[in-house]
């Protein structure tokens, strides 16, 4: 699972530096190299909005972990391959457990951001592993972390986000922070022993989550992995469409389309698509639903320029309205789910997907993910590139020179 959630991250970073979003975000980084190199290309893998996400913590570890853990590593002159594998594992799963402590899914919903609070933490535990920090080092890298992490938001409006803004400085100061206590610097390692968390956050948390069941399994096992380019709060009603579409209903004979959606979410993914705004489209439930059925194959555009005003999309779209769903509400934290009802003259069509595709129990395999890989780098780079990038993103893991080239690649995509 660690080399298939390498593998999905670094394909994100490869097609996320072509974006218009990806271009802006450039001037973040007043040098594509050191800290904020790796912060730069780690809010470009974020940005896709097509890398891995953890339900229950609502955290998206993978955007954390895997390029600073590879980015980092690509400039040891000795890099161990093992090492940047048990950075990525420890980067992920403290991001995890964090979202866990916070209560991800509710605190998203009252204003904060759980990955990106977390991201501090995350980037200074893989850096403190991969510059092999002592115990103590380790400890004052990671309360420092947690003194730099972002409290509360506002809501972002605008074609460019300035939740990327956040997601880049939380990164920068992570690595910041290992750096600080790699060179002698102290921060307070008992932060999380008290209410320190709560009193200064407003974030009430349970502390049991960072040690419950450790040494165990760990939790990659309860990774999800998406399989086209969307908010996950609006992946299980759009896959439901998909295959009622892919079953033979005729997307011309849809008169309306009602998405049942927990309550928890069933705001966000109703949302009106600003055609200005690219994330706007990947929130959207109806946007999602008029690209399946009218533009499929752009499920899998990070960029979504080309498809923003497509007048077949929007007026399919435009059929689609949202309800809440009490019953969907008790799947939460675990499952995501959505139910549609499809009226057409000849009668309604009902599908309900409470676990979609790339959940746990529906994982993405090594050859979805490589699928998936060329469906979103071919219309970018040609087929023969993309299942170039596919292999070595693939690889990653494998031995030294192949991490190191993946790096690059990275790097390479961030720099644009």
């Amino acid at each position: 699972m660690l080399r298939r959630q390498a593998a999905d991250i670094a394909v994100a970073g490869f097609a996320g530096g072509r974006t218009h979003e990806a271009a802006a975000l450039r001037a973040l980084a007043s040098s594509p190299e050191g800290d904020e190199g790796v912060a730069l290309a780690a809010t470009i893998v974020r940005h896709t909005e097509v890398d891995d996400i953890h339900l229950r913590s609502c955290v998206t570890p993978g955007s954390v972990a895997v390029p600073v853990a590879l980015l980092l590593a690509a400039g040891q002159p000795d890099l161990d391959v093992a090492r940047v594998a048990d950075a990525i594992r420890v980067g992920t799963e403290l991001v995890v457990r964090f979202g866990l402590v916070i209560d991800g899914p509710s605190a998203l919903y009252r204003g904060v951001w759980p990955t990106c609070v977390g991201a501090p933490l995350g980037a200074a535990a893989v850096a403190a592993r991969l510059w092999r920090l002592d115990q103590a080092q380790t400890e004052h890298a990671l309360s420092l972390a947690l003194m730099l992490m972002a409290g509360r938001t506002g809501r972002f409006q605008g074609a460019l986000s300035g939740r990327w803004v956040l997601f880049f400085s939380a990164i920068a100061e992570g690595l910041r922070a290992a750096r600080a206590a790699r060179h002698g610097f102290c921060g307070d390692a008992s932060l999380l022993d008290g209410p320190w968390l709560e009193k200064a956050q407003g974030l009430p948390f349970d502390p049991s989550h960072l040690t419950q069941g450790l040494g165990a399994d760990g939790l990659y096992s309860s990774l999800s992995m998406k399989p086209f380019c969307t908010a996950r709060q609006a992946l299980a009603a759009t896959e439901a469409l998909i295959e009622l579409l892919d079953g033979g209903l005729d997307p011309r004979a849809i008169d309306g389309i009602r998405v049942r959606a927990p309550a928890t979410y069933a705001g966000m993914i109703s949302q009106p698509v600003d055609p200005a705004n690219r994330t706007s489209g990947i929130v959207s439930v109806a946007f999602q639903m008029g690209l399946a059925a009218r533009q499929r194959g752009h499920l899998w555009d990070l960029d979504r320029a080309a498809v923003m005003n497509d007048p077949e999309v929007l007026s399919f779209a435009s059929k689609v309205d949202v309800v809440a769903d009490a019953e969907l509400q008790k799947e939460l934290p675990g499952r995501w789910p959505a139910a549609i009802t499809v009226m057409t003259s000849a009668g309604n069509f009902e599908r309900e997907v409470l676990s979609a595709t790339g959940d746990p129990d529906r994982r993405l395999d090594d050859a979805a993910v490589a699928v998936k890989g060329k469906r979103i780098l071919a219309p970018l780079f040609g087929d023969a590139r993309a299942s170039e990038m596919v292999e070595a993103a693939a690889g990653a893991l494998d031995d030294a020179e192949s991490c190191r080239r993946v790096a690059l690649m990275l790097r390479a995509a961030a720099r644009g």
